[in-house]
């Protein structure tokens, strides 16, 4: 079922490439991430009350916490990146390359998580990556 939700987030993350691309047009990409981030802000909390995921806030530890905002510190980082990419290059060629993000989270996975990568996984990195490269070329 893990896989599901995977294509729909690869699905929609192909959606806001569109759709920033569009929107980002003659506008401060830090005020575009700005207006993006309320709107998530927004829907996040709404399918936390909605779904009964808030009933569980007291439980998050000190460590959670530190990591979640670590997490979005770099989420945050990553759109503000992105949009301003999007604004000064072609889609085309930026939603790859921001994908490459994919190979670095199996190899940091590997040195941080101690998840293990077969030979395959291997393979499927390195192409992750020349592909990246053949697209930044063409």
């Amino acid at each position: 079922m893990w896989w599901i939700f995977a294509l729909l987030s690869a699905f929609f993350a192909a959606l806001t490439a569109i759709f920033a691309k569009i929107g980002i047009k003659g506008v401060d990409t830090d005020l575009a991430t700005a207006i993006r981030t309320v709107i998530i802000l927004i829907l996040a909390w709404g399918i936390a009350f909605f779904r009964g995921g808030t009933n569980t806030i007291h439980l998050l530890t000190k460590q959670n916490l530190i990591f979640l905002c670590l997490s979005g510190i770099a989420t945050g980082l990553s759109w503000i990146f992105y949009f301003r990419a999007l604004q000064i290059g072609k889609v085309s060629q930026v939603a790859p390359v921001d994908k490459i993000s994919v190979a670095i989270a199996i190899i940091l996975s590997v040195f941080f998580l101690n998840e293990k990568i077969s030979p395959l996984g291997i393979i499927g990195v390195v192409m992750i990556i020349g592909g990246t490269i053949i697209i930044i070329y063409s």
